[in-house]
């Protein structure tokens, strides 16, 4: 819940209106389908990764009904060799724990380390759904509102062709 509970309190102290429904807890994607509202929005797969030194991190944002192999990844995001950043990384750098990743764990990246990459296909709906670095709940943003979160948190961003 105090996960939780910050996102929302970084978002209402700007501004930047949601929706949110709670639901059983749901690592995967696979068991977050089961809870999932037909409320329009594009539920979203979310991956921390870090470059061969590890001095790099970044997290990859696409559409949940796509798959991606590390290997096209690397060819796409030019960051040369890429692996799962480990549990110890995504604590650090998001405050997170694996089940949890969302965009929504750059608030607890301070220094902006992470840099964000989001599909493009994305863009082609009206509003987003990710959790609230708590996988018992779901929250849905408009586009403009996720706009403005970003700005808001600072953190490098780009939206390519990820497949």
């Amino acid at each position: 819940m105090e996960r939780r509970n910050k996102v929302f309190d970084f978002l209402q102290s700007r501004g930047i209106e949601y929706s949110f429904y709670e639901h059983p807890e749901a690592p995967t994607i696979e068991i977050a389908r089961e809870y999932w509202r037909a409320d329009g929005s594009k539920h979203c797969k979310n991956l921390f990764f870090r470059n061969h030194k590890g001095n790099r991190h970044y997290l990859v944002v696409f559409d949940s009904e796509q798959s991606l192999a590390i290997h096209d990844l690397e060819h796409r995001l030019h960051q040369g060799k890429l692996s799962f950043a480990s549990e110890q990384r995504m604590e650090r750098y998001l405050g997170l724990r694996p089940g949890s990743v969302s965009p929504f764990g750059l608030i607890n990246d301070t220094e902006c380390h992470v840099h964000l990459f989001l599909d493009k296909t994305l863009l082609d709906y009206p509003s987003l759904s990710f959790h609230p670095n708590d996988n018992r709940a779901t929250v849905v943003i408009s586009q403009e509102e996720f706009a403005r979160y970003l700005a808001a948190v600072g953190n490098t961003y780009e939206y390519l062709e990820l497949y």
